[in-house]
């Protein structure tokens, strides 16, 4: 399976430790089967002025076979989630987490909830009309060192 990441810079060897916390499915390096997706992400560069690229990889298919969490969809299990995550207490028996991402309009859902303005129910009922989008998030160096191979980069402009 072919997988995108949008960056500032080209990633030939991805590495782990240069992850971000705080994000939907904790640290780890990011990305995603859908090549519209990662475009739409790498804009976030060229607005600040910097340089955007897409890296494409090659995900082997033997990588399902490891420990991987999926959300299928915009669910309790995946607010739960992506809550700890968000709040940096990071769930990390996973080598892999395949899910939705929490883009801007999930992210103010998340927002309401997190400051008690809305319930879980209400959450729920707002995320349920969203369509999931696409992530990946390998948890572990091992991981990427054996599933995922650099292809080529592009350019964004």
């Amino acid at each position: 399976m072919i997988v995108y990441h949008a960056s500032y810079c080209i990633i030939e060897r991805p590495d782990i430790s240069f992850s971000r916390v705080f994000v939907d499915f904790g640290p780890g390096f990011y990305v995603t089967r859908l090549r519209d997706q990662a475009i739409n992400y790498a804009a976030r560069f060229l607005k600040n002025n910097q340089r955007a690229y897409l890296n494409q990889y090659n995900l082997d298919d033997s990588w399902s076979k490891k420990r991987i969490k999926r959300f299928n969809s915009y669910n309790k299990e995946w607010l739960d989630f992506v809550v700890l995550n968000r709040q940096g207490k990071t769930v990390s028996e996973f080598d892999a987490v395949e899910g939705g991402v929490a883009n801007d309009r999930i992210f103010r859902t998340l927002e309401l909830y997190l400051d008690g303005d809305i319930s879980k129910a209400e959450a729920l009922k707002r995320l349920r009309y969203e369509k999931p989008n696409h992530q990946i998030c390998f948890c572990t160096q091992q991981m990427i060192d054996e599933y995922l191979h650099f292809i080529a980069s592009e350019e964004v402009i």
